[in-house]
Parts: C-alpha cells; structure tokens; sequence
C-alpha cells in the first residue's frame, strides 16, 4: 500500500469515527480525576493541569494506576510515548482488567528493545476471557513509538474488540458466543497502565535482561479519552444499543470498508506471531475463533 493511499484510508476513517463518536463522553483527560495509583507513587509524576502522567522503572521498583470506574463496553483511547534508547526488559502495559480470578483483560503490552534492533518496539496484544489467555499476537510497528506520542484504542463492545493504534485496526476478536468461543461480556473492567521488569521473558525470550545503567526507564501517557458505560451493578443498561452506547449499534458491528483494507495491510506486512498460525502449541487443534470471521 502506498503512502498516499494510506493517508486518503486514514481520512476516510477519520470521518467515520468523527461521525459515531457522538455520544457523552465519560472522560477526556484528567489523570487526577480518572486514575488513582495503585503502585508506587513516587515513581508517578502527573503534570500541573492533570493532564499528562509518566510512570517511572528503575531498581526499586515499577509503577502503576488504575480508573476510578469499572466499565462494560466502550472506547478507550490512550496517547502514549513509549520508553527512548536501550529498553530491554522493560514492558509498558495499557489495558482494561476485571481483576478477579477468573479475570477478563484486553491487553496492550509494549515489550522494549535491545541496542542494534532496527525494530524499537514489538506491541504484543492479549485477549483474556474469564482466566483464559493464550491469544497473544505481535507485531512490528510502522514507526517508531518512542519518538512521539501516539494514539491507542481498545474498543470493545457487544458484537467485537478492536486494537487500533493511530485509528489503523491491528486486531480484532468477534463475539463468536453463538458459536461456543468465550467473549468478554459480563465482567466489568478498570482501565489501567503499569510499568514494569519482564525481563525473565519480553525481550529476545528473556534473554535481553533491564540494563540499569540505562535508567531511569520513563513512559508518558496524555490526552486520555474514555467514552463507555460506568458499571452501575447491571449489565442490562451496559448491554443496550442505546443512543449513548454508540459502540453497541450496528455502525460499530464489524469493520468498516476503510478499516478492512488497513486491517489486511497490517496482517500482511506487520504481524510476527499469531496464536492461530502455532499448530503445535494446540496440539493441531485451535481455539474455534482461529477459523471464524475476522469482521
């Protein structure tokens, strides 16, 4: 796909979503009014005005925070700006995360890269339903995320979950329920970020460990965007395709023709590692979503 053809793609998507994203919006940025932190405080550093946040690795410890409400469907954008130089080790996570044993969790997870890598970052994504993963897939970035901040979405609603960085839609996990593959539908979710030491694993298979001569390790987040449904103690509300639950109606049911096209570019050129292309690691037999439409 050339580059003109992509800007014009974009563009259309643009007026897409500027076009459903009509409903109120539950927040549009202040980190002292949204998160709280749930690991170590003195390693996040909000500014003046609440409205940008970095967390900080190093040592003693990594770091954390977590959205005041719990949430059943919706869209969560996050403005990020992932860790510059030598990350090795080092994992940056945005998700959403019902926190229960039996957790439903929809990750975002940055893992970082060793010196001499052309590629800085690897984004792995994770799909969590009711205590079961093994859905991870990666891929590389067509940019480089350290550089500036860029915008990373989780939609998720009654009918599919979407991953889009910039608005391009990188994955997509459809409600096959009628079909027996579990989908995250009942649990509420907290929207999160952390920080933190996954040497033992993220980068090179564990081999490439955290250089702390290289820290401190600091992600920055902005401009957060959360527009979904407060979890008030019933699914009902959450579950209706109401005016305000935009994301539950039929324009945000499947992909867009705009976001097919960006979403087969990024399958073809971008993916590293899909969980339905390892036969082996399911003994020849995969998960049922493995052979069931995308969008």
């Amino acid at each position: 796909m050339n580059a003109s053809r992509f800007i014009f793609l974009i563009g259309i998507l643009s007026i897409e979503l500027i076009q459903i994203s009509i409903a109120s919006v539950v927040s549009a940025g202040d980190f002292n009014r949204d998160f709280f932190v749930t690991w170590s405080p003195s390693h996040v550093n909000t500014s003046a005005d609440g409205r940008a946040r970095s967390l900080k690795l190093d040592p003693e410890s990594g770091s954390a925070f977590a959205s005041n409400d719990m949430f059943l469907f919706g869209q969560f954008d996050m403005q990020i700006k992932l860790i510059p130089g030598n990350s090795a080790g080092a994992v940056v996570a945005f998700y959403l995360s019902s926190n229960q044993p039996n957790r439903d969790e929809l990750d975002f997870e940055f893992l970082g890269n060793a010196d001499g890598q052309q590629q800085p970052y690897i984004l792995q994504t994770n799909v969590y339903v009711d205590g079961f993963d093994d859905r991870e897939e990666r891929i590389k970035l067509w940019f480089d995320p350290t550089k500036d901040f860029h915008t990373y979405t989780i939609l998720w609603n009654i009918h599919q979950i979407v991953f889009m960085v910039d608005w391009v839609p990188i994955r997509t996990f459809r409600n096959h329920a009628d079909k027996g593959v579990a989908f995250p539908r009942w649990q509420p979710m907290a929207l999160q970020a952390s920080i933190w030491d996954g040497s033992s694993w993220a980068t090179g298979g564990g081999k490439d460990k955290i250089d702390w001569s290289r820290g401190p390790f600091i992600a920055s987040f902005q401009n957060h965007k959360i527009d979904a449904c407060i979890w008030k103690g019933s699914a009902g509300f959450c579950t209706a395709e109401s005016p305000t639950n935009w994301w539950n109606q039929d324009l945000s049911n499947s992909l867009t023709w705009a976001q097919r096209r960006l979403f087969r570019w990024i399958r073809k050129y971008h993916v590293i590692y899909d969980y339905c292309q390892v036969r082996p690691r399911f003994k020849n037999n995969l998960p049922k979503e493995c052979s069931l439409p995308k969008y």
